[in-house]
């Protein structure tokens, strides 16, 4: 019996600016709708920056942009799902641009998996997280905000994605309402592991083998930092 191949374009491109990530997403869209590219995955983290939703309920950023600029944070507007978020270092970002048609999920069974590849992360270390509950969105231990969702889906095609907290400073969670939820706080894999964490990378790795495995990938061809201006042009 032949084995279906299901492949992967795995892009590591270590730090780099929100909008920059954003118009690399733009263009791979287009690209991924156009049958130009396979299925790819953008593995990444930004400098530190909050998103706001399509819906852009700003009363749940507490501090002025002014403020913002001043902690030297960015404030951008997105079309994903969900409320505002934070994205700085020491964060683990996965941004998908695959098709749903093709590896046969809906909008929901695609959420729950990503969902679950942020819950499996976290038990490689002994950390016991959960998917979100009523009105919660992301991944959690405890009541702890462990991980974060917003996703894009247009024509069937994936963009935006997960954020999961290795180590970042969650000083700066205290300027938001984080998804929009009240009461709960945010954590990180840190603050939940008794014992030393691996190195940050390996990490990464781990949550992008997580990724592949859940997503039923056979075929992963990786890429360290692509020249981003071909792809842009």
């Amino acid at each position: 019996m032949r084995v279906l191949t299901r492949s992967l374009e795995v892009w590591r491109l270590g730090v780099l600016n929100y909008l920059e990530a954003l118009k690399l997403q733009e263009k791979l869209v287009s690209d991924r709708k156009g049958g130009k590219i396979t299925d790819t995955l953008l593995s990444l983290q930004h400098p530190p920056t909050y998103t706001l939703g399509k819906r852009q309920i700003v009363h749940n950023l507490l501090v002025s942009e002014s403020q913002l600029k001043s902690m030297g944070a960015e404030l951008h507007y997105t079309q994903r799902g969900g409320d505002i978020t934070y994205h700085g270092p020491h964060q683990a970002i996965l941004y998908p641009i695959i098709s749903l048609r093709d590896i046969g999920f809906g909008a929901r069974k695609y959420v729950e998996t990503l969902e679950l590849t942020m819950i499996e992360l976290a038990s490689l270390h002994g950390v016991k997280a959960r998917a979100g509950e009523s009105g919660e969105t992301g991944v959690w231990v405890g009541e702890r905000k462990i991980g974060a969702i917003g996703v894009r889906i247009s024509s069937g095609i994936t963009s935006h994605g997960l954020a999961f907290n290795i180590d970042p400073d969650l000083s700066y969670f205290e300027h938001i309402v984080p998804c929009g939820i009240t009461d709960k706080e945010v954590t990180s894999l840190k603050r939940e592991v008794d014992s030393e964490l691996p190195a940050e990378e390996l990490i990464h790795e781990q949550l992008i083998s997580c990724f592949v495995r859940l997503f039923g990938y056979n075929n992963v061809i990786w890429k360290d930092n692509p020249s981003l201006c071909d792809q842009q042009s």
